[in-house]
């Protein structure tokens, strides 16, 4: 008889529009567009049989998929390492993307750089594909720190790759794995809103 390898699907999920405005980064909430939006999620994830919910610790992201969760009867785990890029000081000035994805390991003062935010994301996806192996996971994440997972599986991701899905609130993407093996990647749904952050005139 064939070993078949078990398959293990993770829907990465960027959280739904945010309120820019909000000073703190950890609490900042949904805007009202964004609580809506976070239906999109929902509709989605309703005819998959999802095993278990993680999430970044962050407001935006857990409660872009609260709904789902509910949905499926599950609790939603948060881990803190699937949290976002620490910004640091002036981390908002023109040129930072275009910087921070040429030098990995540049950060600005009290910031964190492509490469700690890849290192203690990649961590906690190790151990949740350990943990879940054969099962179907959500993960509720950010545009950085998803960005860098997807660098990790795919080199040649970069700064144009990331600018392509800044403006998509909420994203959803399917990576499938065998063991701890990526073995395909799908983009399935995203809505466009528009980036309000001060870095927008990277994309210039």
């Amino acid at each position: 008889m064939q070993f078949t390898a078990q398959l293990t699907k993770i829907y990465f999920v960027r959280h739904a529009q945010p309120e820019h405005m909000w000073e703190d980064d950890r609490t900042r909430p949904l805007t009202a567009e964004g609580r809506k939006d976070a239906q999109m999620v929902t509709e989605f994830m309703k005819d998959k049989e999802i095993d278990v919910f993680y999430s970044s610790p962050y407001k935006r992201s857990y409660d872009t998929i609260a709904a789902a969760a509910a949905f499926h009867n599950k609790d939603i785990i948060t881990d803190e390492r699937l949290r976002e890029r620490k910004k640091g000081i002036n981390g908002n000035q023109h040129g930072m993307f275009e910087k921070r994805w040429t030098d990995h390991d540049y950060c600005e003062e009290h910031g964190e750089s492509l490469n700690m935010v890849q290192r203690r994301n990649m961590e906690a996806l190790t151990e949740i594909l350990v943990k879940n192996r054969g099962k179907r996971i959500v993960i509720a994440t950010h545009g950085t720190a998803l960005s860098t997972i997807l660098n990790y599986y795919h080199p040649e991701f970069g700064c144009k790759d990331f600018l392509r899905i800044i403006d998509w609130m909420p994203y959803i993407i399917e990576l499938d794995f065998e063991s701890d093996q990526l073995v395909s990647t799908k983009e399935h749904c995203h809505l466009e809103k528009e980036f309000q952050g001060k870095e927008r005139a990277d994309k210039k």
